[in-house]
């Protein structure tokens, strides 16, 4: 006998949609996390946007999530009270060269479904954002913004009004197979360490998971990769009235202009491979920042941004590589019965977390 049915490593937004999907199905479900609070690593420190579905390929693992997610995640909000808007977005050519990636984007978005994107030429972005200047831009009315850590709470909420937990200050440091399940050891610092037993389990740990599942037998973990992503906060009143994207750069989606639930506007993330965690800002990036804006807001004034906060992405390509879509490894991948293991789970994390958690559960 386990000592619990299904354990959840990682109290993330993917890991808590995940255990809510499961404990919903009727299962005894338990979440460990390794620090104090749920939510406290990438799935705090993001944009909070919830995105439409635009940058991810036909037949991906993002395409095929973040459409869904993205309407449950509205749906979701709505019935609990969480707050969102529904505030859309720009995505901007600076430049007649970037019209066509425009044009591909369009069309990419409209193969996976996504069918409310509008083209808008320099004449109509000037009566929209006149501080903006460019030659075009995708308007996607779909895309939004949310209270990320509300999302986590009430997510929490229905794991635990099913009867599941979240155990804090938690680490898991080994994973083994077992007669009937798995073995974890687990670390609690003061209170000590100690194994416990499970039947299923879900390796949902963010930047730990391919360490966490690369002495599993079959499971051909990923390598991992730290891409840190570093805001800018704009002192004053924002100029627009909706998010600006730039095109998308490699790595991500380009220096862009998100508005927060108070309209409080920010620029990033940035992309700066790094070996190490380490969530200070360099106040000498603002640099390049100035530049990259002012491609679509000339307007920007001098001396206006001030550091506000970065985040890391979990990737599992490196630089020059092509972006990878969320692995999702269940047990036709690796051979163990009751094991998923999640890598890669950055954006469109956040706005597919719904729909992974019912994906994950449907892999069991």
């Amino acid at each position: 006998m386990s000592d619990i049915e299904t354990v959840v490593i990682g109290a993330g937004v993917v890991g808590l949609a995940c255990a809510r999907a499961l404990a919903l199905s009727g299962r005894e479900v338990m979440v460990l996390e390794r620090h104090g609070l749920i939510g406290s690593e990438t799935s705090a420190r993001n944009s909070e946007v919830i995105h439409a579905g635009i940058y991810y390929s036909p037949g991906s693992l993002k395409a095929a999530l973040c459409l869904p997610g993205k309407n449950q995640l509205y749906r979701f909000c709505a019935d609990n009270g969480i707050a969102h808007e529904r505030i859309g977005k720009l995505i901007v050519a600076a430049d007649e060269a970037q019209l066509p990636e425009l044009e591909r984007l369009h069309r990419q978005a409209t193969d996976t479904g996504l069918d409310d994107l509008v083209f808008y030429d320099r004449d109509k972005l000037r009566e929209i954002e006149p501080e903006l200047d460019c030659c075009g831009a995708l308007w996607s009315p779909s895309t939004g913004i949310i209270d990320s850590h509300g999302f986590m709470l009430a997510l929490q909420g229905g794991l635990e009004d099913k009867g599941g937990q979240v155990v804090l200050n938690t680490r898991v440091s080994r994973i083994e197979p077992c007669e009937g399940g798995y073995r974890l050891e687990v670390d609690t610092g003061d209170a000590g360490a100690y194994s416990l037993t499970c039947r299923e389990l879900i390796v949902s740990a963010g930047h730990e998971a391919p360490g966490l599942m690369q002495d599993v037998a079959g499971a051909q973990a990923p390598k991992a990769y730290l891409a840190k992503g570093n805001y800018f906060k704009l002192q004053g009143k924002a100029p627009f009235s909706t998010l600006v994207y730039p095109v998308p750069e490699p790595g991500g989606s380009g220096v862009h202009i998100t508005l927060d639930l108070q309209h409080q506007a920010r620029f990033g993330p940035d992309v700066e491979w790094v070996e190490e965690i380490d969530y200070e800002v360099d106040p000498a990036r603002g640099d390049r920042f100035y530049a990259a804006i002012r491609n679509y807001w000339p307007g920007l004034p001098d001396k206006s941004l001030i550091p506000d906060y970065c985040g890391f992405r979990p990737k599992i390509t490196g630089p020059g590589e092509a972006a990878a879509d969320f692995r999702i490894d269940g047990p036709r991948a690796h051979g163990h019965t009751g094991l998923v293991a999640l890598y890669g789970m950055e954006s469109p994390g956040l706005t597919s977390a719904l729909a992974i958690g019912n994906h994950v559960a449907g892999l069991l």
